[in-house]
């Protein structure tokens, strides 16, 4: 979590980053790299074991496609984050489409029947994740903000009052469009193998 001062810091240096000044992007990492490390890891206990993908290069990934974003305007930590838990969640589902698109060939060995039953009865953390990921698109069509908090609090790892602040909404109305949106994607997932939300 980033204090007050720390806060002000950041929001300081994003705006300088905005305006040109590839410096301040330096000065952002030792800022913000804990908690983004802290987001990742906190997401990647979510994925099933073995997962390949450690937090260091969740963050990693992350950090370039955010030092990519220089038309984005900045407005303070907590869209910083947002648009940091966006990546994330961008990442995690590529890598997930990238590892189901493997197992449908690529020289893996042919299970026997028994196998291939349990397989097919049980998602895999890929297919969870993308079903998620497919309910979210599908959330935001209908409510956008109610996807970007499932988002922020999901995948960014973001406490209510973050999200509030990432937003520019109350916590309450957080509270209220969680709620909601924890409902919605339960039932539009129609499954116990839903992710804990």
């Amino acid at each position: 979590m980033i204090d007050e001062a720390s806060g002000a810091q950041l929001t300081q240096l994003l705006e300088s980053w905005q305006q040109g000044d590839s410096s301040a992007a330096e000065d952002l990492i030792p800022l913000v790299y804990t908690q983004l490390r802290g987001i990742a890891a906190l997401r990647l206990r979510a994925e099933r074991p073995g997962h390949t993908l450690q937090a260091t290069a969740l963050v990693h990934e992350a950090w370039l496609r955010l030092m990519q974003q220089h038309g984005a305007k900045w407005r303070n930590r907590g869209q910083f984050f947002a648009i940091a838990a966006q990546a994330m969640r961008r990442i995690l589902v590529d890598y997930a489409r990238a590892r189901k698109a493997a197992k449908r060939g690529d020289g893996d060995e042919v299970l026997p029947l028994d196998d291939l039953a349990s397989v097919l009865v049980q998602p895999s953390p890929d297919d969870e994740l993308l079903a998620l990921d497919a309910a979210l698109e599908q959330l935001a069509a209908l409510d956008e903000r109610q996807s970007r908090v499932v988002e922020l609090r999901f995948f960014g790892g973001l406490s209510v009052e973050e999200t509030a602040e990432a937003l520019d909404i109350s916590p309450t109305t957080v509270k209220r469009e969680w709620a909601t949106a924890r409902a919605w994607l339960f039932r539009a997932v129609k499954g116990d193998s839903m992710p804990n939300l």
